[in-house]
């Protein structure tokens, strides 16, 4: 049986993870009566009919639990306007939502103003991977504006309405 090579170390994965341009959303829910949230770029749409979306959450993240208890959970997908919202929903804090324009969706869950565009969903699995749970949700409600969204691209946002097209 071959010997299989060593893993990649951390330093070099997050060289690698550096080289792939996502998203940026924060993923929010109610704790019963209390908002919480968190900066998510582990998003992806799966299927279309029916809208189907996933999201992947480190178990360690104080919003983990809240999330594996609820039903719901909205999708923030953040504009190029938000750097503030972004660095509040990826900063250790008790309570993120001090001060913050939002809304709850049909089902409760904070869609936060100001977004590029926002969903909420019904979680529908939570699959176990590693470190992280993966979140795989039914939209229940959708919502975009023209606001262009923000990106994240080796290390650092950027406006990803501006990026010029190839070709």
């Amino acid at each position: 049986m071959p010997t299989l090579p060593a893993t990649p170390d951390t330093a070099l994965m997050k060289q690698v993870n550096r080289r792939f341009v996502t998203g940026v959303t924060v993923v929010t829910a109610l704790d019963g009566a209390a908002p919480k949230g968190l900066a998510v770029n582990a998003f992806a749409s799966i299927s279309l009919e029916p809208p189907t979306v996933m999201v992947c959450v480190q178990r360690s993240s104080s919003t983990h639990d809240c999330l594996f208890r609820t039903g719901h959970m909205a999708i923030n997908i953040l504009s190029t306007a938000q750097i503030d919202v972004v660095q509040r929903f990826a900063a250790k804090s008790d309570d993120k939502f001090t001060g913050l324009d939002w809304t709850p969706g049909p089902f409760g869950s904070p869609l936060i103003a100001r977004s590029a565009a926002q969903m909420e969903t019904e979680i529908r699995e939570r699959l176990q991977a590693a470190t992280h749970t993966v979140f795989i949700c039914r939209v229940v409600h959708a919502a975009v504006t023209d606001d262009a969204p923000m990106v994240y691209s080796a290390g650092g946002f950027v406006d990803g309405g501006a990026l010029p097209p190839l070709g």
